[in-house]
């Protein structure tokens, strides 16, 4: 076991000398810039060694504020592997949802990215109550205000007269037990929670993870999702782990440019981007000719075949081969080429995702890899075996994870990635364990062959007035694999039925409306529109054909904006907060369940 997960990237990468370790831009720059394994070791020694000269003590709290950059992981490796807890905070969070991380966590030392951070935390740390002495600026485009802020790179500087011994002598007080993080719960509900992860659970995910999945060092990753949330945090640490190359995306908007520029093997992401992709795809094959839009259905039909064929295990036939090279070269490389032509491995988890749009990517030569886990079992906790797994699942157990079903469909994890509980919150965390399982609080099934199935968070299924139960994720992923909803909430828990809230995909209506010559103002003009109103009561109709009538969405709204991650009501990995979004949208709820004569499903 390495007690140490910092001193055990650091040995393995050891070798890789001047082999290009990490890709990044600044801010507004766009010109890439790399370090070297030997450079970016040894910019983590001098992060070490700085908050050494700093005073840091072991296992004190240190916090990241910061969107992803390079220098993110530098910190992050500079704090755990000294033997003190790295605490993530997300860019976009508020200065009051910071300065609760920052109060519970008693945090003196704060790193931050740009402008928006800084003034955040320049704002608390003004505060009398306030246990901020130094804030570390990532960013040197940004504007420092007083003598208790420093940039990162001089930052490293204060380590410089710090021997290498010295270091050495303190990494190796590190015992597996010992914290490596504190991570916040971004939470659909409630108040954050810290989850305490130790290096021992770190270990334990990095070995688990070499068992089931292929990577070497000629692969090369990219990491877009936010570092503060366990998903892209673990993954980037097991990519040094592996000593793969890691290029960082601090603007998520600029994912499909990046993708074509870099040309990534490797990439960890949320649903949200396949979903929106495969409407995109859809959409542009359906404006083709007739005879472009039957090859796109021939093609899929091809591809499926073929991966179902490999997910099985079985031999591809050579006609089917053959046909299938003919529509690689006519239509899915085109496809590829869009995410930079050389994803090989792309797991996807954080939120459910449809079959159908999973067994897409599959046909086209994308696999997207399909897992489950939360920021209480360090990630992972099942994922798609890499032949035998079923579109609809998450897959099966990692090795040495042994999961279950408890009562109330409860799904029950319990192995050594577990976390070691929740940061001063000790009846909280007693709440989550029974008999030594994690209780996960979300339900779920496990068929015969050991594949999961998740059905919804426990917290989120609804009871109508009738006493009817509803699942309201599976229901919503229904209505979302349609091009033309963008997003979706049910609302029905002690109501005499379901509503909804609907985000239309603007650009997909926008298209509709100009080819029935539908004239409107602006989309709040265009959403009040009788044509519109009725195609969005006929696409329920259809979509949710397949549901018992208690689960069905009687009446509906169509919003004209998504729902926001700055007002609280999406997580940072875009999962909706469902309590926030109904107390926000509270009038609109309403009407749907005050009856006016004559009134259609729409509420007009």
């Amino acid at each position: 076991m390495a007690e140490n997960i910092v001193a055990g990237i650091i040995n393995n990468i050891g070798t890789h000398g001047d082999e290009e370790a990490v890709r990044f831009k600044h801010n507004h720059s766009t010109e890439w810039h790399s370090y070297s394994w030997a450079e970016f070791s040894n910019l983590v020694k001098l992060a070490s060694k700085a908050l050494l000269a700093l005073d840091v003590k072991h296992q004190e709290n240190i916090a990241i504020f910061s969107q992803n950059k390079v220098e993110w992981s530098i910190a992050d490796l500079g704090i755990m592997g000294l033997g003190a807890v790295c605490v993530p905070i997300y860019a976009t969070n508020t200065s009051e949802q910071a300065r609760y991380i920052l109060d519970e966590a008693q945090i003196r030392f704060v790193f931050v990215g740009d402008q928006e951070q800084y003034d955040k935390a320049l704002e608390l740390y003004a505060d009398s109550a306030s246990t901020i002495e130094k804030i570390i600026v990532f960013e040197k485009s940004v504007t420092i205000k007083n003598e208790a802020s420093i940039y990162f790179y001089d930052f490293l500087n204060l380590g410089k007269n710090i021997e290498d011994g010295t270091l050495e002598v303190r990494s190796g007080t590190v015992m597996p037990g010992d914290l490596a993080t504190i991570i916040y719960t971004s939470g659909t509900t409630g108040e954050p929670k810290g989850v305490m992860l130790t290096h021992e659970n770190f270990d334990e995910i990095f070995k688990i993870h070499d068992m089931r999945l292929h990577v070497s060092r000629q692969d090369h990753s990219l990491s877009f999702l936010p570092l503060s949330h366990v998903f892209e945090r673990c993954w980037s640490l097991y990519v040094f782990h592996k000593g793969i190359k890691n290029t960082y995306l601090n603007d998520p908007k600029k994912i499909l440019e990046t993708l074509g520029e870099e040309q990534p093997t490797l990439m960890c992401s949320v649903p949200r981007l396949y979903q929106k992709a495969y409407h995109t795809i859809l959409a542009k094959a359906e404006v083709g000719s007739a005879i472009k839009r039957a090859l796109f259905r021939k093609a899929i039909q091809t591809g499926r075949q073929r991966a179902n064929l490999m997910r099985e295990g079985r031999p591809v036939p050579a006609t089917l081969t053959w046909k299938y090279g003919f529509f690689d070269a006519l239509i899915f490389k085109k496809i590829r080429k869009a995410f930079g032509g050389k994803l090989r491995m792309m797991p996807c988890a954080g939120a459910p995702l449809s079959a159908e749009i999973t067994e897409f990517f599959h046909a086209v030569g994308m696999p997207l890899l399909i897992g489950y886990g939360l920021t209480e079992t360090t990630a992972t906790v099942t994922v798609f075996p890499e032949t035998g797994f079923k579109f609809g699942t998450v897959g099966v157990p990692m090795p040495g994870l042994d999961v279950r079903i408890g009562e109330d469909d409860e799904i029950l994890v319990k192995g050594k990635t577990i976390m070691k509980g929740y940061y001063k919150k000790p009846q909280e965390t007693a709440k989550v364990f029974q008999d030594g399982w994690f209780k996960t609080g979300d339900a779920g099934t496990i068929d015969e062959d050991g594949h999961l199935t998740i059905t919804d968070r426990i917290k989120d299924l609804m009871k109508t007035s009738g006493g009817k139960y509803v699942a309201p994720q599976q229901i919503e992923s229904i209505l979302t694999n349609d091009n033309f909803i963008e997003n979706a909430i049910l609302i029905g828990d002690d109501k005499p039925y379901i509503s909804a809230l609907l985000v239309p995909n603007i650009e997909a209506l926008k298209e509709y409306a100009l080819s029935l010559n539908i004239k409107y103002q602006n989309i709040e003009d265009l959403l009040k529109k009788s044509h519109i109103r009725e195609f969005y009561e006929q696409k329920l109709e259809q979509l949710q054909s397949s549901l018992a009538s208690f689960e069905k969405v009687k009446k509906f709204r169509l919003l004209s904006h998504d729902f926001s991650m700055h007002l609280g009501e999406l997580t940072p990995t875009l999962k909706i907060r469902r309590q926030t979004i109904i107390k926000h949208f509270k009038s609109l709820i309403d009407e749907m369940y005050t009856f006016r004569p004559g009134q259609n499903k729409s509420g007009v």
